[in-house]
């Protein structure tokens, strides 16, 4: 059943309690006729570990959020929770909150996961924002779906700020994409939903000739194929990274008025 504002389709999307990146870039990234409905995920454990497993263990509540809204399709806008749950966690979260509600329940590293598969990407770079055993979950976690991740580069986080990564700029995410040497690679992920991506994959789309995603991006993308009802595929994606149909969107919402990380 379609509502007024999304005549193609309503994407329920779970964000974690803090982050301040996913619905700003979903409003960049999402065609017309798609809407979302956020649910914010919360969590009192004292560890981002604890926090992040606790997200991933109360999807069911989380995901009650939306009621009997008419969601297409379900976004799981995290992705530390994945790479600490690991492969087999993960999915199986996936096919309980996809059989409880009917739709489809897509992850932002299955989407990362799907997005390298379609571009038959192996040898893979990431740009982690993360802290060391963050990070290291994270590579573990890709290796386990068979990648070879062959370099990794980190981004500068701020001291004394709310979120060490939610406060990082675009200027500061591409500056951590253009450190990571592109020799060699298939494909390169900047990590995290939290933090900016848009501006530098639209700066830099391809690095050194290798495409350049994101987890919102591939996130987006990989929603917006199960929104349609499509197999995810190279061609859909790689429009997807050189900014066709949101790349207005995000300059005429998201960015910056005069530096940071603004695309040329």
């Amino acid at each position: 059943m379609a509502v007024e504002y999304a005549p193609r389709g309503l994407l329920g999307v779970l964000t974690p309690q803090a982050n301040t990146t996913v619905e700003p870039e979903f409003a960049a990234l999402l065609p017309p006729g798609v809407a979302m409905l956020n649910a914010r995920m919360t969590s009192a454990k004292p560890t981002i570990v604890a926090r992040l497993l606790d997200y991933l263990a109360s999807l069911e509540a989380w995901s009650d959020q939306f009621a009997n809204a008419p969601v297409g399709a379900i976004a799981f806008a995290c992705t530390g929770a994945s790479y600490f749950a690991g492969v087999e966690r993960e999915t199986q979260a996936v096919e309980r909150i996809s059989a409880a509600r009917g739709v489809p329940f897509v992850t932002a590293g299955h989407a990362v996961r799907d997005a390298f598969q379609a571009l038959g990407a192996t040898r893979i770079g990431l740009v982690s924002p993360y802290p060391q055993d963050l990070t290291d979950a994270g590579v573990a976690y890709f290796t386990a779906l068979g990648f070879r991740v062959v370099r990794v580069s980190g981004s500068q986080q701020k001291d004394g700020v709310f979120h060490p990564i939610y406060a990082m700029t675009g200027q500061g995410a591409h500056d951590a994409l253009i450190a990571l040497d592109p020799r060699g690679l298939d494909a390169i992920a900047m990590l995290g939903t939290g933090m900016p991506t848009l501006a530098p994959i639209l700066r830099t789309p391809f690095h050194g000739g290798v495409p350049v995603l994101s987890c919102m991006l591939a996130l987006g993308w990989r929603s917006i194929c199960a929104l349609d009802g499509v197999a995810p595929d190279a061609g859909s994606l790689l429009a997807w990274v050189r900014g066709e149909g949101w790349r207005a969107r995000y300059e005429a919402r998201l960015a910056p008025r005069g530096g940071g990380g603004r695309p040329d």
